[in-house]
């Protein structure tokens, strides 16, 4: 399991409003290219300087996949990260203000201290 792969993926895919249509619409198949062509990058880096071996677990993967911010929270992605991105891709789908961000906390309401680990 690779937390910091995870906060990477939710953090780059976030900074990027194509990025996240495209995680909207197509997830599965934009954390498969994720993977594949950024997971390597290092953030801050010229593209020569890059990693090879970090690799999504296929829980990750396939919670990343199905939006499931509840699993991802579970598997120590940062629940800052989930929220904002989440809210960018969701919060039009919801008739009145913090509607989804009020789901959000109704379904992670079930985890009590400790909270799962969320360090890098």
């Amino acid at each position: 399991m690779s937390r910091y792969l995870l906060n990477k993926f939710l953090y780059t895919v976030d900074r990027d409003p194509e990025l996240v249509e495209r995680y909207r619409e197509k997830p599965q198949e934009t954390v498969s290219w994720w993977e594949a062509e950024r997971a390597g990058q290092l953030l801050g880096a010229i593209p020569a300087e890059a990693t090879t071996w970090l690799r999504f677990t296929d829980e990750e993967r396939e919670a990343l996949a199905a939006h499931d911010y509840v699993r991802l929270f579970a598997l120590g992605a940062h629940p800052f990260l989930t929220l904002t991105l989440f809210i960018a891709m969701f919060e039009r789908d919801y008739a009145e203000p913090l509607a989804f961000q009020r789901e959000y906390a109704a379904r992670l309401a079930h985890f009590s201290l400790p909270y799962p680990d969320i360090t890098t």
